[in-house]
């Protein structure tokens, strides 16, 4: 089979991958759910879904640093990559030695789903044909932050933000990119030309979130691990917004988890 992958690359295979390495936590999850932890050699040390199961899987470093040559002594004769989670020079260090890489990078929920009929395809499983539930129109503002010292967030390009719209989830960062330098970003300098730089995470101050008037805050606990403390911190911006937890796993991470995920969310949206 040949299929392009996310770079315009042709991802060539004579038969359906047997071993797979994974350098993704959700397509690791995905490929389990997919067609059975057997197919895995190894997987980051991120890769800790399905718990339980996926600890058998021996790890390759993590999804930044990824030990090329600890792949390579696997033999796999597929790797799965993401566009944004891996470096560019892992992914061409592997391809380099003749390893068929498949890069990723679905920013929507549609293309989330797309992505699982594509790796059933790479293994040579039934895809499961998954569907969307019908779009609800915008109805509560959400602000979602990723990281805190300083504050970040995402814009509408990004996989969280078309996820939350599915819900009726109107992201207030959505039409916010980043600025460059971080004090242009934060309201003190002129922004430059970013160049190739990933303009899709926009850092703010307190001041900023409370102006764009969001009515839920939801508080992810990755990639940064927000906890029952920030709670009590955020409450105190004095902001007329409910402030709650949320899994970070259903918000990020796409694949096989979107159409739960979907649905635990909208749950957690609709409680007054």
């Amino acid at each position: 089979m040949r299929l392009e992958d996310a770079l315009g690359r042709i991802v060539a295979l004579d038969a359906p991958a047997r071993r797979v390495v994974s350098l993704v936590p959700s397509e690791t999850e995905s490929v389990v759910a997919l067609a059975g932890v057997d197919r895995l050699v190894g997987r980051t040390e991120w890769c800790e879904e399905p718990a339980g199961t996926i600890e058998q899987v021996p790890t390759v470093g993590g999804t930044k640093d990824v030990d090329v040559d600890a792949v390579l002594a696997l033999t796999p004769d597929l790797v799965l990559a993401n566009q944004e989670e891996n470096t560019r020079a892992a992914v061409e260090r592997l391809a380099a030695a003749g390893v068929p890489v498949h890069v990723s990078f679905p920013c929507t929920v549609v293309e989330s789903l797309a992505y699982v009929d594509r790796l059933a395809e790479l293994l040579g499983v039934p895809p499961p044909r998954l569907e969307a539930p019908p779009r609800r129109h915008p109805r509560v503002r959400v602000f979602a932050p990723v990281w805190r010292d300083p504050w970040m967030t995402f814009d509408g390009r990004t996989y969280a933000s078309d996820l939350l719209a599915w819900l009726g989830a109107d992201n207030v960062f959505a039409e916010r990119p980043r600025r460059y330098p971080l004090a242009a970003d934060l309201g003190a300098a002129p922004a430059r030309d970013p160049g190739e730089r990933d303009t899709r995470y926009p850092r703010a101050t307190v001041e900023e979130i409370g102006a764009r008037r969001p009515e839920r805050i939801l508080l992810p606990d990755e990639p940064f691990r927000f906890d029952e403390s920030h709670l009590a911190e955020v409450r105190g911006w004095g902001l007329a917004a409910r402030v709650e937890l949320v899994s970070g796993k259903d918000l990020f991470w796409y694949g096989v988890r979107t159409l739960a995920a979907m649905r635990r969310l909208s749950e957690q949206l609709e409680q007054e």
